[in-house]
């Protein structure tokens, strides 16, 4: 059995969410999906935010969700971030650079 449950791993994730909002995730399959990628970047590599010593990467991953250290991005927040980075590559200048050059 997972420990903490899936239940309380759904509740973790959304409890930044106001009343009224989509939840980040409303299924098990979100969360399987969150953590098993999240274990494979520790596997590959990355920096545990937990302690890891004796568990295996998966256990590690949980961990770090349920303790908060880790976020699952909403799809919305996806495309938001791509277009910006699309915006930078084409070499589009943000507000703040263009009130800086007009001094």
């Amino acid at each position: 059995m997972l420990h903490p449950s899936y239940a309380d791993l759904i509740k973790v994730v959304n409890s930044g969410v106001e009343e009224g909002e989509d939840p980040v995730v409303s299924s098990r399959y979100s969360i399987v999906m969150a953590t098993s990628k999240r274990a494979r970047q520790i596997i590959a590599g990355d920096e545990e935010l937990v302690d890891g010593r004796g568990k295996k990467p998966l256990s590690v991953a949980v961990e770090e969700l349920n303790q908060g250290k880790i976020q699952i991005l909403t799809d919305e927040f996806k495309e938001e971030t791509e277009e910006e980075t699309v915006a930078e590559a084409s070499g589009a200048e943000s507000p703040a650079a263009e009130e800086s050059d007009a001094e």
